[in-house]
């Protein structure tokens, strides 16, 4: 009996973020144990290698400088790609897939390609790295904070609150993306089964519409026990991330100067020289490092008192929860999204209302009130709890599981 074929769909082939993480390690994972996995993807310059490659849809980059002809062009394609469809029907008649796994495909492959995975009677899974199947703008978060002003149809307010960043044109094109996606079925009746890395982004989807039965929990995962725990405690919290103003870091930082608690940021975005300036008008004890991967990023995080996930979105599954947790690392986290159900009170950290200044300061004060021991087995409790519950052979038995539930079996 031949091995089973999965085709892996995504974007970009190469790792740009937590999503291309996700679909990457998947690729990687199934492969391991004898599937035959194809990608399709878009082509770009720093995508990984591919045998498949001449198959991918051409590049698009939307922060380029373009004429209006090409703008209109990829306006189009963001909407319906007919390459896409093209080059996915070629594929499928080369190497005829088993399953097809999706991850993020909209504004580059564009859902167009689920008409042709169906006609084709593939199977056909995609994973919710964000809330795009519900809120037109990804996050349910406009100018004023979380938002919902989308449910129950009313796309319309995408483009009246200029939810993609301030602009008409560009709001009001993801308006009409949305309005035709819908009117076209393309994720609703085409996609069989959705995967949520969280149990808040599976209850939220279902809030808005979405059976619940076609949507599965299947957490993300870190393989946590090819990471160092024996870390030297420092007197520091640590946020690892984007600066932008979903994160929370004003909040963060107006706690760190309330708690007089120091902090060290990691990373770059929008906010960076508000923040910046925030903290010098707060004298606040935080210092920014800019942009830090690797390994010195995993011994900051190690030898950190927690890592602070002070998010004022709906945030999904965070990564970099696990990763922590691996490291021995407790976590303080915002009470948003799918953050507390990653975090067990007392047990391996805190939690602090998000947004809430006071709380966070507090929190943050009673974490470093407490013993290094005490904090060490707080990092250890989570590590034995990601190596039970979110280890790599538990997620492949989670994805089998559900791949059989559609009559894929290995």
């Amino acid at each position: 009996m031949s091995a089973p074929r999965l085709l892996a769909i995504n974007n970009y082939f190469y790792r740009r973020g937590g999503a291309e993480a996700v679909f990457l390690d998947q690729m990687r994972m199934f492969s391991e144990i004898g599937w035959d996995v194809v990608p399709f993807a878009m082509q770009h310059p720093e995508n990984d290698n591919s045998a498949y490659a001449r198959y991918f849809v051409s590049e698009i980059e939307y922060g380029r400088e373009s004429g209006p002809l090409t703008k209109a062009a990829q306006a189009a394609k963001i909407i319906y790609s007919f390459e896409a469809r093209r080059k996915l029907k070629a594929l499928i008649e080369s190497a005829p897939p088993a399953l097809a796994h999706a991850h993020n495909v909209y504004h580059h492959i564009s859902p167009s390609i689920f008409d042709t995975l169906k006609r084709a009677g593939v199977p056909t899974v995609m994973t919710a790295h964000d809330l795009k199947l519900a809120c037109p703008a990804y996050k349910m978060l406009s100018h004023d904070g979380v938002c919902e002003r989308c449910k129950g149809g009313r796309v319309h307010n995408v483009l009246v609150n200029r939810c993609i960043k301030g602009s008409v044109a560009l709001s009001g094109l993801v308006m009409v993306e949305t309005m035709t996606h819908r009117a076209l079925g393309l994720y609703r009746d085409k996609v069989d089964r959705v995967v949520a890395p969280s149990r808040f982004y599976r209850e939220k989807l279902a809030e808005w519409g979405w059976d619940p039965a076609r949507i599965a929990y299947v957490p993300n995962f870190v393989d946590a026990a090819a990471m160092r725990s024996d870390w030297d405690e420092g007197d520091h919290f640590v946020f690892a991330g984007r600066l932008g103003h979903e994160k929370g870091l004003s909040t963060l930082v107006r706690a760190a100067a309330m708690s007089g608690e120091r902090v060290m940021i990691a990373g770059t975005g929008p906010e960076e020289a508000a923040l910046k300036r925030l903290a010098a008008e707060l004298d606040a004890p935080v210092t920014f490092l800019g942009y830090v991967s690797g390994q010195p990023l995993l011994q900051l995080i190690g030898e950190s008192r927690a890592l602070v996930l002070p998010s004022e979105w709906y945030e999904n599954a965070p990564m970099s929860v696990l990763e922590a947790y691996g490291l021995g690392t407790p976590i303080l986290g915002a009470r948003i999204g799918g953050i507390p159900e990653l975090v067990r009170e007392g047990e391996t950290g805190l939690l602090a209302r998000s947004g809430d200044v006071e709380d966070l300061a507090g929190a943050m004060s009673r974490m470093a009130a407490l013993r290094s021991g005490e904090r060490r087995r707080m990092g250890a409790a989570g590590r034995e709890w990601v190596l039970a519950d979110f280890s790599q052979n538990a997620h492949r038995d989670r994805l089998l599981a559900l791949y059989r539930d559609l009559g894929v079996a290995a």
